[in-house]
């Protein structure tokens, strides 16, 4: 399905989950193991360049790979017997130190940790660059003021300021786990054929430390072929990073609905456009997150469930992972691009915001004058006096400030001039500077004038 690839992914992510690329970083490990086995004395140093020179996945055919597995029942079984053989041709010595002492899982797992490092390095800068056009935004609209909605109703004037600030904040948070998670995932896993490396008897923890200094990972300790903690921890924190794109996705398609109206994605030639329908121009980024925020939930379940596994090696739970994680991958890559581009080009009509914060003819600032009458007639009755009065303001079509003025009570307590200023969107926006500030503050490179 690669025709469609580009429409939830990036290249660059692609390139990393690609058949070369698994391929490669097993390979990878194939080869540090032969060095870290040579430089323990487990096996000939000659071995060991000669296994690593045929380390190359472009020297593999990939349709055989894949239609061996099938009968092999993973990757690792029919990759390894390819490169014994290659290896044998070079150098028929080295042939029988070919994955010494290592077990498929091994091979396949450290495998996947190593494009998973290649992986969040791309999510951290994705997220880094999501962050800073977030940032920008909501320094640029600290005061654009618009609807505030609550169950998809008018509730109070915020803006679009906080409402980008909120996403910054979660954005920062995220990429303080994917940091924690980083650190944790990046770990080898070597056991062997059941978790204890016997078939490398007193060398087998020598061994696992150089072949994890090799490969740049830390060494876990005890292998974690059957606790899949680790994977489960990535595929949550790229799914909660999705869901906040899908968060966003959500809230700029209702903003840019043509009866709503109130910003737009950035357009181009080419972009947004109808098959059928001229004038369209769709919202065809936040599509894309929207739609990796409806496949991703299913798939960390998968991650999930798959990590219910049968003593020392998983029956069919642990092969479920090995497209699962990708996909995760793959499509908050997509969501991250799209939402950063999306931020990034914004579009925003603030007059469409004023006029709409007017649509009510002033409910949108009924709690306001229930807090001003609040201190003299108590909550309990303001509340009271402003709903009925919200309900004849909406029986006669007239603006509530009007409705108001009709009622003693309200006369009582205000001045005509002080009950006009409550109906001022801008006068009700309690913390919302403050919180924008923090938000940026929070953010390293934000700019925080």
């Amino acid at each position: 399905m690669s025709v469609l690839d580009l429409i939830f992914t990036t290249d660059a992510m692609r390139a990393v989950f690609a058949d070369r690329a698994r391929v490669q970083r097993m390979l990878d490990f194939e080869a540090a193991l032969a060095r870290a086995e040579a430089a323990s004395g487990v096996i000939p140093a000659a071995s060991a360049a000669a296994i690593a020179d045929s380390c190359n996945a472009d020297l593999f055919d990939f349709a055989e790979l894949a239609a061996r597995a099938r009968d092999a029942g993973n990757l690792a079984i029919p990759l390894v017997s390819k490169l014994t053989a290659r290896v044998a041709a070079a150098a028929p010595d080295a042939r029988g130190h070919v994955h010494w002492g290592a077990t498929s899982q091994d091979v396949i797992d450290t495998g996947l940790v190593l494009q998973i490092n290649d992986a969040l390095a791309l999510i951290d800068a994705d997220l880094r660059r999501f962050a800073d056009a977030l940032a920008a935004q909501a320094s640029a609209h600290r005061a654009t003021t618009l609807a505030g909605r609550t169950w998809m109703q008018q509730a109070l004037p915020v803006t679009l300021g906080l409402k980008l600030a909120m996403t910054l904040n979660a954005v920062d948070r995220h990429l303080e786990r994917l940091a924690a998670v980083r650190a944790r995932v990046a770990m080898l896993q070597f056991g062997g054929a059941a978790g204890t490396l016997a078939s490398l008897g007193a060398q087998g923890l020598v061994v696992e430390r150089a072949l994890a200094a090799e490969l740049g990972l830390a060494v876990s300790a005890t292998p974690w072929h059957t606790q899949r903690d680790n994977l489960c921890e990535v595929a949550a924190v790229l799914g909660m990073i999705v869901a906040t794109c899908g968060k966003l996705a959500r809230d700029v398609s209702l903003l840019a609905q043509t009866e709503v109206g109130e910003a737009l994605e950035p357009t181009a030639p080419g972009r947004g456009g109808s098959s059928t329908l001229p004038h369209k121009r769709n919202p065809v980024g936040s599509a894309t997150a929207l739609a990796a925020a409806v496949r991703v939930p299913g798939l960390v379940a998968t991650m999930l469930a798959a990590a219910v596994q049968e003593h020392e090696r998983g029956l069919g739970d642990w092969p479920a992972e090995w497209d699962t994680l990708p996909d995760i991958a793959m499509l908050a890559a997509g969501a991250l691009d799209a939402m950063a581009n999306v931020v990034a080009g914004l579009e925003v009509d603030a007059a469409r915001m004023l006029a709409n914060l007017d649509l009510t003819q002033g409910l949108i600032l009924a709690e306001a004058v229930q807090m001003a009458l609040a201190p003299v007639l108590g909550r309990g009755t303001a509340h009271e006096l402003v709903a009925a009065a919200s309900k004849r303001a909406v029986a006669t079509h007239r603006h509530l400030r009007d409705v108001l003025w009709d009622e003693q009570r309200v006369r009582d307590v205000l001045q005509r001039d002080a009950l006009a200023l409550l109906f001022d969107p801008q006068s009700y926006l309690g913390s919302t500077d403050a919180f924008i500030a923090r938000a940026l503050d929070r953010h390293p490179r934000a700019d925080k004038s």
